[in-house]
């Protein structure tokens, strides 16, 4: 009697001896690193509600806002205006609030302790994360680019420097939306990451105006992430503007602090 299996088979030389094939053990660790990430990657695209609050959302406030005159945004187009900070905001609901509560119920129904035992490293399974986060937010990008177009969004600037602050912005929520995800219950997780994502949406420079706030409500709202990130992104595609260096300090600032902190604090279960 043989026995076959759809991976592996067993040959004999001599009395005893077996040679399985393929090789028995783990894959390469950047095979399973990209198979964890695109996994994660088609977990959120199949979430409706994942998907109404990273993609549709920021795409009816871009065409809703752009179309009516609900808020003064100064001199020009409305769309020139809105679509950096929607992009803005578009990372937020990404890297910050998505990750928050996904990463939040998998710690609570056990599967980040299942994933953490498993050969995949934990700091490889964060890095599959992140990778499935920067996935997405190009698609989001993309489509809100396109829409932007259709509305009659006129960019300027350098494209590196967009990049650089998507990127330094992605790391700032990622440590912050992991953070809360590794100290919070799932279901505050839930509560506090939504809550968050509608007061940045009103107070961090996406929609309304800083001009808008007071001086000093102003000073302490420019200090924010979703601030610097609005505000430099404003800078170099409307305004046309070079490196915001203040604006990139301030994510930096951010990243260290929420991707340090996360990495103290979290807890697997």
């Amino acid at each position: 009697m043989s026995v076959t299996t759809d991976t592996a088979h067993v040959t004999g030389e001599g009395e005893g001896a077996g040679v399985f094939a393929p090789a028995p053990g783990t894959a390469p660790l950047p095979r399973m690193i990209r198979a964890q990430a695109l996994l994660e990657t088609k977990m959120l695209l199949r979430n409706g509600e994942q998907l109404l609050l990273t993609v549709v959302i920021p795409a009816l406030l871009l065409v809703l806002f752009s179309a009516v005159d609900i808020v003064d945004t100064g001199p020009g187009k409305s769309v020139d205006f809105l679509a950096p900070g929607i992009l803005a905001l578009a990372v937020l609901s990404t890297a910050f609030t998505g990750q928050a509560i996904a990463t939040g119920f998998e710690r609570r129904y056990g599967v980040l302790k299942r994933l953490g035992a498993s050969p995949l490293p934990r700091w490889a399974l964060m890095t599959a994360k992140t990778c499935s986060v920067l996935v997405t937010e190009a698609l989001q990008v993309a489509l809100l680019v396109v829409i932007a177009f259709a509305l009659g969004w006129s960019p300027h600037g350098d494209p590196a420097a967009v990049l650089l602050l998507l990127l330094l912005g992605t790391a700032a929520f990622s440590g912050l939306g992991l953070l809360m995800a590794g100290t919070l219950k799932a279901e505050a997780t839930l509560a506090a990451a939504n809550l968050v994502f509608l007061l940045l949406l009103v107070g961090g420079g996406v929609i309304v105006p800083m001009s808008k706030f007071s001086g000093g409500v102003q000073d302490v709202l420019k200090l924010l992430p979703i601030s610097a990130l609005s505000d430099g992104l404003r800078d170099v595609l409307q305004n046309g503007a070079g490196i915001p260096w203040s604006d990139l300090g301030i994510l930096a600032v951010w990243s260290v602090v929420g991707l340090a902190a996360a990495g103290r604090f979290f807890r697997w279960e």
